[in-house]
């Protein structure tokens, strides 16, 4: 038990840490743009179940993969924070409460928005490269899928898991992310999947570009502690 205890420590414990003492300090006004995107996604809700609302919020953010794509890309940032129809809402709700605080906390509420954004655009921009591909490319998806609904938060949630994992060193929780994705690809093989594996790939490219930044900057640090000169990129 000592020991599952210790690796739990390891794992979790600066994530932990880094949560706690914001919440403790500030309780949530240490996540106020995570309450805003919960109430946001909670009034799109609201609204997209309206007679009057619906087809309001398709026209803003509602993606498809049919759509032209300045159109698309233009309703991207909000589609982010549009439930599902299929799903219950309080799984997207609880998703952006949870993720997203945590992200907000650790990483800035701009980062975050950054990192979602990104993981939500590439998989939006996956689907069109696979419906181009076609359904007998490993892959590609058919034809039917430009005409799916794209929205919701789980792309984004699925990436910040993924750059949180990286950057806390919490690199089992993020490898059962990806795993956990593969295997829903394997067992449905669908579009929401597949896109999910599009936004970690996405991520992980951030991850890598963030790691040589910052390894630059120590390189360039160490330099100028040395008297040496900066490492010039």
């Amino acid at each position: 038990m000592s020991r599952l205890a210790g690796r739990a420590r390891a794992e979790w414990g600066p994530l932990y840490g880094t949560v706690r003492r914001a919440l403790v300090a500030r309780r949530w006004r240490a996540v106020p743009m995570t309450l805003g995107a919960v109430c946001l996604t909670a009034v799109l809700q609201f609204v997209q179940n309206q007679s009057w609302g619906y087809q309001l919020v398709q026209n803003a953010g509602s993606v498809r993969a049919e759509d032209p794509l300045p159109l698309a890309l233009l309703r991207t940032p909000l589609s982010l924070f549009v439930p599902a129809l299929d799903l219950p809402v309080w799984g997207a709700l609880a998703q952006i409460l949870l993720v997203f605080g945590i992200a907000e906390i650790c990483l800035g509420w701009w980062r975050t928005l950054v990192i979602a954004y990104v993981a939500t655009l590439a998989g939006t921009l996956y689907a069109r490269v696979g419906i181009a591909l076609g359904p007998h490319h490993p892959l590609g998806l058919p034809g039917a899928d430009a005409q799916v609904v794209d929205t919701g938060p789980s792309a984004a949630v699925v990436g910040l898991a993924v750059f949180l994992g990286w950057r806390y060193r919490a690199y089992v929780t993020a490898g059962a992310v990806i795993g956990a994705m593969v295997v829903e690809v394997l067992l449905k093989d669908n579009l929401a999947g597949k896109e999910h594996l599009a936004a970690i790939a996405a991520v992980l490219v951030m991850c890598c570009v963030s790691a040589a930044r910052h390894g630059r900057s120590d390189r360039e640090r160490a330099g100028s502690g040395s008297g040496l000169p900066p490492i010039q990129s």
